[in-house]
């Protein structure tokens, strides 16, 4: 049965993935809704903008009324949008992330609650955990974000949960680990360690290189997600699943993965200060999505790392431009 959903954020790296995921493999009608900050850009759909089930609005999720007539029109909503620029968090501290983290996720709330709809997930992170404290780390983990990102997605995400108890709501909260792929930002680590390589520039990397990460390509993430939305919403309502592959790779490994791959193994790497409010460890576990949908990850990072790079090599002009947008941004 063909369902109307509306992917918040939709122009970003993991959402415009997950259009173009249910795109293909659904008959479902897709509305985008992103504000086109530094993240989000119309050249992320450029491929499928024409398609007769996508429907694109331009507007920001902290638009009461905006927000109101979208969620009205729609069965399901996957609320990707956010502030995700870790660094930016650190710099300049919390203030745009909690009203687009934290204020954006209320409004969504409270448009349900006047407009309800079939189900709705919430795209929180691995990120609220912190480092790893047991492992793998389990839907249970303790909570101890470590950067206003980190904390402002924690909010989110509890609020979200708050509301799936009190009013009874269909939610689900989804809490990826770290995505890779194409047209994800130069500011995350993977892509910008494929673009200084076939830059010929040196790998930066924060701290000594030995914080690990469990590594999701994005393709896998939009399967998941798709499950999510076609499965019997029951076992679901209020439920927090992790989304990862149960496999940690260190920063100092991908380095030189990506070097391989590139084919410049040869190339230096620069050892820069850490980052404060550095993650060690992250693993997930994949035991809970499994046992509610049957779902698991199925791209190995080596097979992912390979068709990214690829990607990249072939879409020069998308990120030189994004990364010269961002220069913009940051420096206003």
């Amino acid at each position: 049965m063909s369902k109307r959903i509306l992917v918040t954020g939709g122009a970003g790296f993991i959402s415009s993935n997950v259009v173009r995921h249910l795109l293909a493999n659904t008959p479902h009608e897709v509305v985008s809704l992103d504000a086109l900050t530094y993240a989000g850009s119309l050249a992320n759909l450029a491929d499928v903008m024409s398609h007769e089930r996508l429907s694109f609005v331009h507007g920001d999720i902290r638009d009461v009324d905006l927000v109101r007539r979208v969620v009205a029109e729609v069965d399901v909503i996957v609320n990707a949008a956010a502030e995700s620029h870790v660094e930016k968090s650190i710099q300049e501290g919390a203030s745009e992330f909690v009203t687009t983290n934290v204020e954006g996720t209320q409004i969504l709330l409270d448009a349900i609650r006047e407009t309800p709809v079939e189900r709705f997930l919430l795209i929180s992170s691995s990120e609220v955990y912190g480092t790893a404290e047991h492992d793998p780390m389990d839907e249970e983990h303790p909570l101890n974000p470590r950067s206003p990102y980190a904390a402002t997605k924690a909010g989110g995400d509890r609020l979200a949960y708050s509301y799936a108890v009190t009013y009874d709501m269909p939610i689900v909260i989804v809490r990826p680990f770290n995505n890779y792929g194409p047209r994800q930002h130069p500011e995350k680590v993977v892509p910008r360690f494929i673009i200084q390589a076939l830059q010929g520039d040196a790998l930066t990397i924060h701290g000594d290189g030995h914080a690990s990460r469990d590594w999701l390509w994005v393709d896998d993430h939009a399967e998941a997600l798709k499950t999510l939305i076609d499965a019997p919403i029951g076992p679901l309502a209020g439920e927090v699943v992790n989304l990862a592959t149960g496999v940690d790779i260190s920063v100092s490994d991908i380095a030189a993965l990506v070097l391989d791959t590139v084919g410049n193994p040869a190339a230096s790497v620069e050892y820069v200060d850490e980052r404060p409010g550095q993650v060690d460890r992250h693993i997930g576990s994949v035991d809970k999505m499994e046992r509610l949908t049957g779902w698991r990850a199925r791209t190995s990072f080596a097979e992912g790392l390979e068709r990214t790079v690829a990607w990249y090599r072939e879409n020069e002009v998308w990120w030189r431009e994004l990364l010269q947008r961002a220069e913009r941004v940051f420096s206003s």
